[in-house]
C-alpha cells in the first residue's frame, strides 16, 4: 500500500497559519473510481482513501509508515519567500515614505 506524507499549505483566502503545522499521511487509491450510470455518483471499493492520519512531526509520520510496512513518499512543503517587507496598510500613507505613493 502506498502513502503520501505531506504538510498542507495555508489557505489562500486567509493570512493565518492554522492547520499547517501538522503532517498528514494519506493513502493513495488502490483502484479506480466508478461512476454510477443512474445517479452519476462516484464510488469506490477502496476505503483506505478516506483515511487521513495526523502527526506532530515528519519524523513521527515516517516512523509510523516504516513500522507498518507502508511504501511512502514525503512531499516537502513550499516555504514562503522571505522578501516580504514588514509593515501594514498604514505604511502606504506614512510621512516618512521614501517615494510618493500614487495610483
Amino acid at each position: 500500500m502506498r502513502a503520501r506524507i505531506y504538510q498542507p499549505a495555508r489557505n489562500a483566502m486567509q493570512s493565518g497559519q492554522a492547520k499547517t503545522r501538522q503532517w498528514y499521511l494519506d493513502y493513495a487509491p488502490a483502484s479506480a473510481r466508478n461512476i454510477d450510470p443512474l445517479m452519476g455518483w462516484t464510488s469506490s471499493n477502496d476505503t483506505q482513501t478516506q483515511v487521513r492520519m495526523t502527526f506532530d512531526s515528519k519524523e513521527a509520520a515516517i516512523a509510523y509508515a516504516e513500522e507498518h510496512g507502508l511504501e511512502f513518499v514525503v512531499q516537502e512543503p513550499h516555504r514562503r519567500a522571505p522578501n516580504i517587507r514588514p509593515g501594514g496598510y498604514g505604511e502606504n500613507f506614512a510621512t516618512s515614505r521614501r517615494a510618493p505613493w500614487t495610483h
